[in-house]
């Protein structure tokens, strides 16, 4: 699929690797609808972006918070062609730590936003890419792209509702890429693993240097416009279809 002309929703837009692939993807002429709860830097995103952009207030977990964006996003571009699943939360919490046992709550709100808010993003996304006449000569008509993590595969300590809402993640891509298959819609995620995202750049210099060391090769951490790069292969490439990959370096997380 051409990224030009097509519309794009991205969760998680305004910042981090969301932003990033908003940037790559209009810079190939995409039109970008960023979902996020940041007001002050969506809306910068989203001028910064121009080129019809637009920002809307969304809470991926809220089924009527995500169908009033959805329909804002066809009112204002028409159409939906791609939807980039970015949106998450994980601060760590051991299952029974030095206060008890981790509170059910938090658990719960991490499954919340990271799982049941991908599906509920995919679900009301793709109801309009259906819709419309195939884009491809393979007869695509969408793409959805779901953001998991290493931490599915190797969890650290204190990451049990982070890897569980991103094991999630990662089983529910190919049985969802079967459901939409009739329909031309292709489903994958990306599972990343160290990024030099704003919360990577703001550790000492020796320990991000530390964390770098751990990566097989390059020994580096990511950049967020590399995932954005993978998206971009993703979105233009139709043999690409139910699979999960690893963008990592080849690492593999120890216990902490």
């Amino acid at each position: 699929m051409d990224i030009n002309g097509k519309v794009a929703v991205i969760t998680g837009g305004a910042s981090g690797l969301g932003a990033a692939t908003a940037r790559r993807f209009a810079g190939l002429g995409g039109k970008i609808a960023i979902f996020d709860l940041n007001d002050e830097l969506g809306t910068a995103m989203a001028a910064e972006l121009g080129n019809g952009a637009s920002y809307h207030n969304v809470n991926v977990a809220d089924e009527d918070s995500v169908a009033a964006a959805v329909g804002e996003v066809m009112s204002t571009h028409g159409d939906i062609h791609i939807c980039c699943n970015y949106a998450g939360i994980g601060t760590p919490g051991r299952t029974l730590g030095r206060d008890g046992p981790l509170p059910l709550d938090y658990f719960k709100r991490v499954v919340d936003v990271n799982l049941i808010g991908t599906f509920n993003v995919i679900r009301l996304t793709v109801a309009e890419m259906a819709k419309h006449e195939p884009v491809t000569e393979d007869g695509c008509r969408g793409v959805v792209i779901n953001t998991a993590s290493v931490a599915a595969y190797e969890g650290q300590i204190g990451q049990a509702a982070y890897s569980a809402s991103k094991g999630g993640v990662v089983g529910m891509t190919l049985p969802i890429a079967r459901d939409l298959s009739s329909m031309g819609i292709r489903v994958n995620t990306i599972a990343p693993g160290l990024i030099n995202t704003p919360m990577l750049a703001g550790l000492p210099e020796q320990a991000r240097e530390s964390l770098a060391a751990t990566v097989l090769f390059p020994k580096r951490l990511a950049e967020a416009d590399e995932i954005a790069q993978l998206a971009q292969q993703i979105v233009e490439n139709d043999y690409i279809n139910g699979e999960t990959i690893r963008m990592d370096g080849g690492i593999r997380m120890q216990p902490k």
